[in-house]
């Protein structure tokens, strides 16, 4: 039986001693450090995923933005110094999210496809800036760079003729949203915990969602099972807060909760008991920092994409070193 590291280092092999091959692997790589994972394979699911996502969901367009912001990002990133950086695919991953969320909120028009382009160059531009200045605290960008470069284009549009939009959220005052009660069935617990996972890439799919989980596992049972249990925890916690029925069982509240456990309970911590509890702290304050993003971005009319996620990691790996230092790695 040919085992998994066996064929790795054939296909490393394979990258060495091509650049056309080492091109596709570091791109299917952007894809998977989506969800923190440096595993071609895992990558290559992922895509898998977001194509029967996107053309399910009759938005073709949003899977051809991320294999093309995903390969714009990576080309990019090569002009950089770091290859390390590059060779694992952490140029490429806000590129991909890029490609896919312009596709969501924007007209499919040439212009389009031009930002796409453009902001997943800048995209890279953005993980370099952000990673000087957060390196003395020894944190990662995250998707810092994706939301920010994202915000850019999508509040551009209102001043641009010909960057038109569809499915940006009505701007707002914060006020108390009309609530619609959710009834927690077995089968809707159970789609719900998968669409949203499957929400860290704007679907909501169950069969997204279990292919996510598939990708994860290939690289690791940890992330696998920290992103299941963040999307329960987050479930849970948007229930007994009282959140709106549509948003809750659509996933909107667990996409970010998703990378904030995997982030904290298994890419970053060494997973322990501590780490455990530590990671559901987390999850929930994201699941909070999403509600009050939900509001304060209400008045402006630009979704919150993953800034919750980032905001509270950060928040809660700036003090992991003093907290456990023991699990930290």
């Amino acid at each position: 039986m040919i085992n998994r590291s066996f064929i790795s280092a054939r296909w490393g092999h394979v990258a060495d001693n091509s650049t056309l091959v080492r091109f596709i692997d570091v791109t299917l790589r952007g894809c998977a450090q989506v969800m923190f994972q440096n595993n071609p394979l895992t990558g290559l699911l992922f895509f898998i995923a977001i194509f029967i996502g996107a053309y399910s969901e009759a938005t073709p367009a949003v899977a051809w933005g991320c294999l093309l912001a995903t390969a714009t990002a990576t080309l990019a990133g090569k002009c950089l110094q770091d290859s390390d950086a590059w060779r694992a695919g952490l140029y490429g991953y806000n590129g991909c999210l890029v490609g896919g969320a312009l596709p969501v909120f924007m007209d499919d028009t040439p212009l389009m496809w031009v930002a796409i382009i453009l902001a997943s160059v800048i995209s890279v531009i953005m993980t370099a800036c952000i990673a000087d200045i957060l390196k003395p605290w020894k944190i990662a960008a995250l998707t810092g760079p994706f939301v920010l470069t994202t915000w850019i284009i999508l509040l551009a549009c209102y001043s641009f003729s010909g960057l038109k939009f569809t499915g940006l959220p009505q701007s707002a005052l914060p006020h108390m949203m009309d609530i619609t009660a959710v009834s927690l069935s077995g089968e809707v617990f159970f789609n719900t915990v998968f669409k949203g996972i499957s929400e860290v890439f704007l679907f909501s799919s169950v069969v997204v969602g279990i292919l996510f989980v598939l990708g994860l596992a290939i690289e690791s049972l940890w992330a696998a099972v920290f992103a299941v249990g963040g999307s329960v925890i987050a479930l849970f916690t948007a229930v007994i807060l009282g959140g709106d029925g549509a948003n809750i069982t659509t996933g909107l509240y667990a996409f970010s909760a998703v990378l904030t456990a995997i982030a904290l309970g298994s890419t970053f911590n060494n997973p322990s008991l501590h780490v455990v509890i530590y990671t559901f702290i987390g999850v929930i304050f994201t699941v909070f920092v999403q509600g009050a993003m939900n509001a304060l971005l209400l008045p402006v009319g630009i979704p919150t994409l993953t800034m919750p996620f980032v905001l509270s990691s950060w928040l809660f790996l700036l003090p992991n070193k003093d907290l456990m230092p023991a699990h930290r790695q």
